[in-house]
């Protein structure tokens, strides 16, 4: 089933409760907008493009909750709806960008009714999720032109279909080179602190019965001075104008290392994720998230008392260090300044 999606019987958000997995499968409901928020922040549901789905079915749970009966009213109380949303995770360009079409949807239809722009919104918010499972599988293909038979790929967080509507990124990479019976194998970066890698892609790996070994994070250099890496796959958060991209904490360290050995690195990005209105990488806002997650392993403290921490979410990779970038138009290769834009550009006219 899809990691976030509507249930049309009861006009609830429900998403798959990635906090559980691999040992618990639980669906989570939400009648809330603003439960919707929590559920971002704390990471019920994770990856950007599941993210931005998510705050669309956000909105369109907003407008069914607001008690309007006129459309400035209704327009008023989506907007207060959106800044919560907005604010839930900062660096995910795709909950500001779901958030803002939404608006933009409701906007367009004033003048039908109060409930004509609630159905409009719910439909838009379906056509986010349903747009990202097609252009999840496109990306996949494109990328897996990449991806020679026999292959050892290194794949860092998750990016699978649990961190978008379904199929995934750089994880949908390689389903689709599985898919085309390659023969290949993942190293799975465990992901510190919140080991999405050892929890949640070994799973979605497993699942498929694709070859893996869960490394430390800290192993991925060894493996690569040893080159036992064909390519670096990852996904990212933000990527800005110049194709620097914001990503999982841990990235920036895989891209100089993987440069370093010749290894090529290839973030897999939808062009919904791209921020061109951002000249470089220092301009995305970096979350930091609790202590607790890096001082505590499975709710267990392994610090000592009286010992802080700090955990930042995400990590910036200067362009320089990119091979190029995997999007659903296609393979985007330096200059990006150029390149990028064009992807957009050819992406929007689709």
């Amino acid at each position: 089933m899809r990691t976030v999606s509507w249930n049309y019987e009861t006009n609830q958000v429900e998403m798959i409760d990635q906090r559980l997995l691999p040992a618990v499968f639980e669906i989570a409901t939400f009648d809330d907008f603003r439960q919707v928020a929590r559920a971002i922040t704390e990471m019920v549901v994770r990856g950007a493009p599941a993210i931005g789905a998510a705050a669309a079915f956000g909105i369109a749970l907003a407008a069914r909750q607001s008690p309007a009966t006129d459309e400035d009213q209704l327009l008023a109380d989506l907007e207060s709806a959106a800044e919560i949303l907005k604010a839930a995770r900062p660096t995910a360009v795709n909950l500001a960008w779901a958030v803002r079409r939404q608006l933009a949807a409701a906007r367009a239809s004033r003048g039908e009714g109060v409930e004509a722009i609630r159905n409009r919104l719910l439909a838009a918010a379906q056509e986010i999720a349903d747009a990202d499972v097609e252009l999840n599988r496109r990306m996949g293909f494109h990328g897996a032109e990449l991806i020679a038979d026999g292959a050892t790929i290194l794949h860092h967080c998750n990016t699978g279909a649990l961190a978008t509507v379904d199929w995934g990124t750089a994880l949908g990479v390689i389903f689709a080179a599985h898919e085309q019976g390659k023969k290949i194998h993942v190293l799975v970066d465990e992901t510190r602190p919140r080991l999405q890698g050892a929890m949640l892609t070994a799973w979605e790996l497993q699942q498929r019965g694709i070859s893996h070994d869960i490394i430390a994070d800290n192993a991925a250099g060894h493996f690569m001075r040893r080159g036992e890496v064909d390519i670096v796959l990852v996904g990212s958060d933000r990527t800005a104008a110049n194709g620097d991209v914001a990503n999982k904490i841990g990235t920036y360290k895989l891209a100089v290392v993987a440069k370093e050995n010749g290894v090529p690195f290839y973030p897999v990005v939808p062009t919904s994720t791209i921020d061109l209105e951002l000249a470089n990488g220092d301009l995305i806002p970096i979350e930091e998230r609790p202590q607790d997650e890096v001082l505590c392993v499975a709710g267990q403290r392994i610090a000592p008392e009286g010992s802080t921490a700090r955990n930042p979410a995400f990590d910036v990779t200067p362009h320089r260090y990119v091979t190029g970038i995997v999007t659903e138009v296609g393979i985007v290769y330096p200059p990006f300044v150029k390149h990028l834009r064009e992807a957009v550009e050819k992406a929007q006219g689709q």
